[in-house]
């Protein structure tokens, strides 16, 4: 796979990996939560599926919410999977409450 830059597009709520002409091979959708980025779907394009871009836009995105200080819900699927698989990335994962009685 050529080199990816993973970027937050803040305008449309998603972290995107371009390859190096710019084109948008695979996005990760968001929304803000108070303390969290809620992580709702990841997709890319078909043309790029099983090169990798999906591993290395979750790793960007992932690493670009740790430096913000923010925490992560993986509602996503794809995300979800590849923090279960990466486990140095579990503490991004915001405790979910206990219910109230």
């Amino acid at each position: 796979m050529d080199e990816l830059t993973v970027t937050d597009n803040r305008a449309d709520g998603q972290f995107e990996a371009r390859d190096r002409d710019g084109a948008v091979l695979g996005f990760a959708a968001y929304v803000l939560d108070a303390d969290a980025v809620v992580f709702t779907h990841t997709e890319v394009v078909e043309a790029a599926e099983g090169r990798g871009v999906g591993s290395t836009l979750a790793r960007g995105a992932l690493d670009q919410v740790r430096a913000s200080g923010r925490q992560i819900v993986p509602l996503c699927p794809f995300i979800r999977a590849y923090v279960a698989r990466h486990p140095e990335y579990r503490d991004l994962v915001r405790p979910v409450p206990d219910p109230v009685d």
